[in-house]
């Protein structure tokens, strides 16, 4: 049954055990179109029974790409030896969304059929369906108002149980790409600048194991601070603690001389703290990083997350570039979460590593690439110049994973971040990330090889294929109407 105002909403039934068999006929119906499978069912209850029928529905609609709408007979209905307990159950796409058990009365939730018709062609497994009769049917189209659960922080999870979880094996995956990688070129060592910043803390944590797993020592990683005009004492200090607690081959060098002796070079005048003045900074820090990383027959270790390749905030040829790049498909919501991760493991057998991650969760983000204060506090914080990261992964995940359009992003947005995030704020970040997500595409082009871990990815060599020159002339639309 397919819907004449909206036709991504078709609608086909199987009955009972249907779902049960080893075929059942919600795979043609699904093949067929149809992108919400309804089950009218009898099955009775037994101990045990209702997490079976749980796992059956969540997986069909994960198999199927769909949403499941499962309900069994009422309360009230049983009858001789049997029981039923009026199971309802809505899923989509392998994640339950509401569930009522043992009550009679109605389970409403929304589902998103044009996200599900967005996965079938995505991942274009669906194949070629069978004849089957389609029959249309018209429905009032009204404002949904929105009850269904959205993630905040959609890269995540809400569960303590399941974020922990998660943190493991995002860990255990990147460490693997990186043992495979050091493996594979024979690597002497593996060099990482550290900022005392998230980013380079967590691609040192990931080193680390990657040496663990190939039982080489830690004085392998060499590990740099490299400080320069907007260095402050904090970060350099947690940069130091880093290296020397995890026992790497630690090294300090100023790089303010070799900055200020490359102005002179390209006739820049140091007061001018443009974007010249900055990248000079990083370029700098990559060119030692790179000499160092040859000199000593070594791999330099890439820092730079998902949200700032998302953003483009790295220099071109500076952070930007590196060997392998351990954090390029975590976003910084989760780089923090994976940071707190390993602090709370460490909390007990090495109380003083804890007690600097903690330090570096604390410490605000910034590329510290301005001068400090007089009395040496930071100046140059990330998220004032580009927009809160927590916002910024939201729109990420929902406007590239999803391909969600910007009204779409914009009301999730609105919906989920009420009361903290006025219209105009959300509008404003929103704005910025679409339009540093399309003049920034170059950078995306030609990043370094990294490790998968995540169903988001910017990589050109896997799931995200764009034109560097790609125009952004209909999304900039969309968003002026908002």
């Amino acid at each position: 049954f397919q819907c004449n105002e909206i036709p991504a909403l078709t609608v086909g039934f199987e009955i009972c055990e249907d779902l049960w068999a080893s075929t059942p006929p919600s795979v043609e119906l699904a093949r067929a179109g149809a992108t919400l499978i309804g089950n009218l069912s009898a099955s009775n209850d037994v101990v045990g029974k209702g997490v079976y029928r749980r796992r059956m529905v969540s997986v069909q609609s994960a198999r199927l790409q769909c949403g499941y709408l499962y309900a069994s007979a009422g309360e009230g209905e049983s009858t001789a030896d049997l029981v039923f307990g009026a199971h309802q159950i809505i899923a989509e796409n392998g994640t339950l969304l509401a569930e009522k058990r043992f009550e009679n009365g109605l389970l409403r939730t929304e589902v998103d059929v044009s996200r599900l018709v967005y996965e079938r062609r995505r991942t274009q497994s669906m194949g070629t369906a069978a004849e089957i009769t389609t029959l249309a049917f018209s429905l009032t189209v009204t404002d949904t108002r929105l009850t269904r659960p959205i993630a905040p922080l959609p890269f995540v999870p809400a569960d303590k149980d399941d974020r922990a979880a998660r943190c493991e094996e995002i860990l255990l995956i990147a460490s693997l790409g990186l043992k495979k990688r050091l493996e594979h070129t024979h690597a002497k060592c593996a060099v990482i600048g550290l900022s005392g910043g998230l980013d380079s803390t967590l691609a040192l944590m990931i080193t680390s194991n990657a040496m663990k797993m190939l039982g080489r020592p830690s004085t392998d990683i060499v590990t740099l601070t490299m400080p320069c005009f907007g260095t402050t004492d904090r970060t350099r200090d947690n940069a130091t603690k880093l290296g020397e607690l995890l026992g790497t081959t630690f090294r300090r060098v100023d790089i303010g001389e070799a900055v200020m002796q490359h102005f002179a070079d390209i006739d820049h005048d140091p007061s001018d703290h443009s974007t010249t003045y900055e990248n000079c900074q990083a370029r700098e820090r990559t060119q030692v990083l790179m000499d160092i990383a040859n000199k000593n027959g070594g791999l330099v270790i890439g820092t730079g997350d998902l949200s700032e390749l998302a953003l483009g905030w790295c220099t071109y040829n500076g952070d930007h570039m590196s060997m392998y790049a351990v954090n390029c498909s975590i976003p910084k919501t989760l780089v923090r979460h994976l940071t707190h991760y390993v602090s709370d493991l460490n909390r007990e057998t090495n109380p003083e590593l804890s007690a600097v991650l903690d330090d570096v969760l604390a410490t605000p983000v910034s590329p510290e690439l301005l001068p400090t204060t007089e009395d040496g506090q930071m100046t140059h914080f990330t998220e004032d110049l580009v927009g809160p990261y927590e916002l910024h992964d939201f729109f990420l995940y929902y406007a590239i994973r999803c391909a969600f359009p910007p009204k779409k992003v914009f009301r999730l947005a609105e919906y989920v971040f009420d009361g903290e995030y006025d219209h105009d704020t959300i509008l404003k970040w929103l704005k910025n990330f679409y339009r540093r997500f399309f003049s920034q595409q170059f950078k995306r082009s030609c990043v370094p090889d990294g490790p998968k871990v995540g169903s988001a990815t910017l990589s050109p060599r896997g799931d995200w294929r764009m034109p560097s020159d790609a125009v952004a002339t209909l999304w900039q639309q969309e968003l002026e109407d908002l």
